[in-house]
C-alpha cells in the first residue's frame, strides 16, 4: 500500500490518497504532465511494478485498453480524494481512523498492519494524542489489537460500524467502475 502525501512549502504535510494493487502513482502522466507536487511512499510492504515515464507513455499510446483502465482508475481515485476531504471536514477522528484502517486493509490484504501512532498522525493530519485516543477506543470496541509498531485488525465489522458513512462511497465506485479488472 502506497500513500500519496501532499505538503506545503513550509513542511506541513498530510496524506492525500492511498494506492494499492488496483492503481498507480503518477496519474499526472495520464494528463500529459511530467510530475506532480506530491510525494509517495510505501506504507505496507508489497510487490509493485515500476516503469519509466517514457515507457509508460509509449505503453498507453500502444494499448487503448491500458489507457482506458488507468483513466477509469483516475476517476475512482478522484472520488477517493473528494471523500477524504468530506471526511476530514465532517467526521470524528475515530471514524476517520476506522475508515483509513479499512482502506489500508482493503489494499494490503492482511490483518497485521505495520503502522505506528506517528505514521497514523501524519496520514490523518491530526495530533498523535488524538490517534492514541482513537486507537484505544477502537481496541476497546474489539476492532483492533495494538502492539508496538503495529496494529492487528481483529473485527472488520466493528471497524465498519465505527466508520459509518465515512467509508464506502469510493469502494462502491471502485467496484462499479473497475469491477474485477
Amino acid at each position: 500500500m502506497i500513500s500519496v502525501i501532499a505538503h506545503t512549502p513550509d513542511g506541513v504535510q498530510s496524506e492525500a490518497g492511498i494506492v494499492g494493487p488496483e492503481g498507480m502513482i503518477g496519474i499526472a502522466l495520464l494528463n500529459g504532465v511530467d510530475r506532480a507536487p506530491h510525494t509517495a511512499f510505501v506504507q505496507v510492504p508489497c510487490r509493485t511494478l515500476r516503469i519509466e515515464a517514457e515507457a509508460f507513455r509509449t505503453a498507453l499510446a500502444e494499448s487503448r485498453a491500458l489507457q482506458a483502465y488507468f483513466l477509469r482508475y483516475a476517476q475512482v481515485y478522484a472520488v477517493q480524494l473528494a471523500q477524504a476531504g468530506l471526511c476530514n471536514a465532517h467526521f470524528t477522528i475515530e471514524q476517520r481512523l476506522a475508515r483509513w484502517l479499512l482502506m489500508c486493509h482493503d489494499r494490503a490484504d492482511r490483518e497485521d498492519l505495520p503502522l505506528t501512532h506517528e505514521t497514523l498522525s501524519l496520514m490523518l493530519g491530526v495530533r498523535r494524542a488524538g490517534v492514541t485516543t482513537g486507537l484505544r477506543m477502537l481496541e476497546l470496541a474489539g476492532a483492533l489489537k495494538m502492539r508496538r509498531g503495529g496494529i492487528g485488525i481483529r473485527d472488520r465489522a466493528a471497524l465498519l460500524a465505527v466508520a459509518g458513512a465515512s467509508y464506502g462511497v469510493p469502494e462502491a465506485e471502485y467496484a462499479r467502475i473497475l469491477g474485477e479488472a
